[in-house]
């Protein structure tokens, strides 16, 4: 997730990227490079937005682009969804300063999308329509789990949403010159202009574009250093040990977490958070059949490990060529209190002020994209799960439902701006904690369970699911990471920063128990339903 402003940047001094890791980038002069490149981007994606204005008709083209998506292009836009900023910036950062720590999460993303590529893909969308509540609701009672469903979803975007919008009105600061409220506003206009209009369609290619850009120029930077040691990591790797000041231990574990608890915990977060987040599990919808959701699955999974081998490089790169490099650091030291910054030095290092714009617009264009698909996935949250089958009882008219997704939208984006510019210059720990482990406790139990399960009734699946919510909420308030570096207190109660592995542990466990003590007529027909469901998940719809 899926990823957003994500737990590297959290590591790397409380979200540092979203609120003043560029801090060094203000005082720039505007880059032409990057201001050109990200003018041509924004061109770009508006004509891709009025070509898929006109080919959005229906509820099906708006929500999943009609399902014409192809596997390969699905694939990239999910690699587009999963590479945001914080993911490119913050984990080469991480591998910069940690090194062999930066794997916990390099490691758990990976084996996050083969989880959805296994477990999760072909299912899913044999089960559902628009949103993963359709796959989650498919035997159970539709109101209570739809409600649950659109709760989770929204506790997951909003905070989601609000991390990347402060994260793109930081950087344009920095890299435009423009101000941070301006940086703010034209994000979330030009989020609004896609998603109102181009719908999925609109969404789906910006993403591709984004990812293929991303993709080409992390490819180009991991040349341009693997080119300074003859392509030969071994070489690379013992330069950067050399260089750096943990020295050996750059190679070794215990830098991020040194207890296996909190180290499970950020794992789960990944794997289950990411495996989980609703605008991501929507992409499965765009294509035509349960085989191109699981090709969408694989192409996703190879191109995001295949870039986050570029991660380890750049990281890697960076540590030899900049750690010593009076322009960057004074003593070694400096540049690593900016680390989320050090692949756009690296960039200006390698290829000059322009290769640097680039990257840098790049870094900003992925932020574009990312809170289009989350924008697009709340709308219809609020319009297919909530209003059309929870308010209007599915009795609505798809114009009505097209309408308040759109409407959704619209005040979202308007929300998103205004709280941006709130939380400008505050410390948004939680909100880069709160989607990944919202998501394991809530949605990856939920989903899986009713995917597997044959015992799981609504009941458990209402009891089970709360506690998840209210358990990783709770706890991350009373963690480290908002107890003692938002409120200020001198100790956390809840002495993790990840709380998942007891939230989700506590949710598949609650949904098991109040399954198995549901006596009642409506669970034993959840029950006796599970044999049709699975023989829909594994075949899909038969005509």
């Amino acid at each position: 997730m899926k990823l957003c402003l994500m737990s590297a940047m959290m590591y790397l001094g409380g979200t540092q990227f979203a609120m003043g890791a560029v801090e060094e980038q203000v005082q720039r002069p505007v880059n032409i490079a990057a201001l050109i490149t990200f003018v041509m981007f924004m061109i770009l994606t508006l004509m891709i937005t009025t070509w898929a204005a006109r080919r959005t008709k229906s509820r099906k083209d708006y929500y999943v682009a009609g399902g014409e998506i192809t596997g390969l292009q699905n694939g990239f836009a999910i690699a587009g969804d999963t590479m945001s900023a914080a993911s490119f910036l913050g984990l080469v950062g991480l591998v910069f300063v940690l090194g062999f720590d930066a794997l916990y999460f390099i490691v758990s993303l990976v084996v996050s999308w083969l989880v959805v590529l296994i477990v999760i893909a072909e299912r899913l969308r044999n089960l559902g329509s628009y949103t993963f509540a359709d796959a989650l609701s498919y035997r159970l009672s539709k109101k209570p789990i739809r409600i649950l469903a659109a709760s989770c979803a929204l506790a997951i975007m909003i905070p989601y949403l609000l991390a990347q919008l402060v994260a793109a009105g930081t950087l344009v600061e920095g890299l435009f010159g423009l101000d941070y409220k301006q940086g703010v506003i034209i994000v979330g206009v030009l989020m609004m202009i896609y998603v109102a209009f181009g719908g999925m369609m609109a969404t789906t290619w910006v993403q591709i574009v984004k990812a293929v850009l991303l993709i080409g120029g992390g490819t180009l930077l991991s040349i341009g250093v693997m080119s300074a040691f003859q392509f030969n990591p071994a070489n690379l790797i013992s330069a950067a040990v050399d260089k750096h000041p943990l020295g050996d231990k750059l190679l070794s574990p215990g830098g991020l977490y040194t207890d296996i608890i909190s180290a499970v915990s950020l794992s789960l977060a990944f794997i289950g958070g990411t495996a989980a987040m609703p605008h991501v599990l929507m992409r499965f919808f765009t294509v035509s059949n349960a085989v191109q959701a699981r090709r969408s699955a694989a192409y996703a999974v190879g191109l995001i490990a295949y870039f986050q081998v570029l991660v380890l490089i750049i990281g890697f790169g960076a540590v030899v060529m900049l750690v010593d490099n009076p322009e960057y650091s004074n003593g070694g030291t400096d540049v690593i209190g900016g680390s989320n910054m050090v692949a756009i030095h690296l960039a200006q290092f390698v290829g000059g002020d322009v290769f640097m714009g680039f990257i840098s617009a790049v870094a900003f264009a992925t932020i574009l994209a990312v809170v289009s698909g989350l924008t697009l996935s709340a709308g219809a949250t609020v319009s297919h799960d909530l209003f059309s089958n929870v308010i209007r009882d599915n009795k609505c008219t798809e114009k009505e439902e097209l309408f308040i997704s759109r409407i959704t939208v619209v005040v979202l984006g308007i929300l998103g701006i205004y709280l941006a510019i709130v939380f400008e210059g505050q410390n948004v720990a939680i909100l880069a904690t709160l989607p990944l482990a919202i998501g394991a406790s809530t949605n990856f139990p939920m989903l899986f369970l009713s995917m597997y399960w044959k015992g799981l009734t609504t009941r458990g699946t209402v009891y089970g699911g709360s506690i998840g919510l209210v358990l990783a909420v709770g706890l991350i308030i009373l963690g480290p990471n908002v107890w003692v570096k938002v409120f200020g207190y001198k100790e956390a109660v809840f002495p993790y920063a990840y709380p998942t592995i007891f939230s989700m542990s506590a949710c598949f466990l609650f949904c098991w128990f109040f399954s198995i003590t549901d006596k009642s007529e409506r669970a034993e027909e959840e029950k006796a339903a599970f044999p049709a469901q699975l023989l829909r998940s594994q075949l899909g719809e038969v005509k």
